[in-house]
């Protein structure tokens, strides 16, 4: 059973992944994009709960640090259902980071952890957590290795933008200590138009509007 939270509900975020790599529509769709941290994650973490409730979940398996993994977490470990997180052990050492809260909070509760690297083992085992540890790699680069094939041969971007191949340099920024910063932001901006290279910038909606705001 798939539930979409919504988190991210901007089309290039959420439903464009749907459509190009064939994932199945969610069983659930919960819409509960936008809102203060405190607020979507309260939000889901309640969604989460009423759904599994209703359909009496074997194992609750959750990805990654955003604040849907968390409150998936949560809700299902109040429910005494066991947690299953996929990416575990990773860790940036910054609290000030969402994401930091969120996967060290959900790796305490899980049941099974799934980690990407040797590092991200070591990192739980530093934490005291080493019982039903696995390493099984990167599974965002065994999504590119699958998928690959589909972008060879469905993607018409580097004509659509009239680039070629080694000809420009992708761009992507969405972390808040860059966004939120304008001079930050700024100074990301001035670099890039030093660059002999052209730039695609993949922006993110708050990304975009911080530069609205910044730059126009």
């Amino acid at each position: 059973m798939l539930v979409h939270t919504g988190q991210h509900y901007d089309y290039n975020m959420s439903k464009t992944f749907f459509d190009d790599l064939n994932i199945p529509r969610p069983d659930y769709n919960l819409e509960l994009g936008g809102g203060t941290h405190g607020k979507q994650t309260g939000a889901v973490l309640e969604a989460i709960e009423s759904v599994l409730m209703k359909e009496l979940s074997q194992a609750v398996l959750v990805y990654g640090d955003t604040n849907s993994t968390l409150a998936g977490g949560l809700a299902a470990d109040k429910l005494h259902t066991p947690v299953f997180h996929v990416e575990a052990g990773l860790r940036s050492y910054n609290k000030n980071m969402p994401e930091e809260i969120n996967r060290v909070l959900t790796d305490h509760i899980s049941d099974l952890l799934f980690c990407p690297t040797d590092i991200a083992v070591a990192n739980l085992a530093k934490e005291g957590i080493t019982k039903n540890v696995y390493q099984v790699g990167d599974v965002m680069y065994d999504a590119f290795l699958e998928n690959m094939q589909i972008a060879k041969s469905k993607s018409t971007i580097l004509e659509d933008l009239d680039i070629t191949r080694d000809s420009y340099i992708l761009v992507t920024v969405h972390r808040a200590e860059n966004t939120d910063n304008p001079n930050s932001l700024g100074n990301i901006v001035s670099a890039l138009l030093q660059l002999d290279y052209e730039v695609v910038w993949a922006l993110h909606p708050r990304t975009r509007q911080a530069l609205e705001k910044t730059i126009c």
